[in-house]
């Protein structure tokens, strides 16, 4: 899996793909105050980009990726 869920923060890690948008947005949705790492992201689908832009979730760790960080200062 490209998310890793823990009991309050969703890492993600390499590719995340448009299949992980349905259960990122569960997982966001039964823990209101879950956190975001982006550290080990280097892509992510939009339709997950939708869920986090939707949802608003912190970010506690940003992408390495400059492109991905520009698409992600829209949060």
């Amino acid at each position: 899996m490209a998310i890793e869920y823990k009991k309050s923060l969703a890492v993600f890690s390499d590719f995340v793909g448009v299949e992980e948008a349905e259960n990122l947005l569960e997982w966001l949705l039964k823990n209101p105050k879950g956190k975001i790492n982006l550290a080990e992201c280097g892509h992510i689908h939009a339709a997950n980009l939708q869920v986090l832009m939707a949802v608003k979730p912190q970010i506690v760790a940003g992408s390495k990726d400059e492109n991905l960080q520009l698409w992600l200062g829209m949060l």
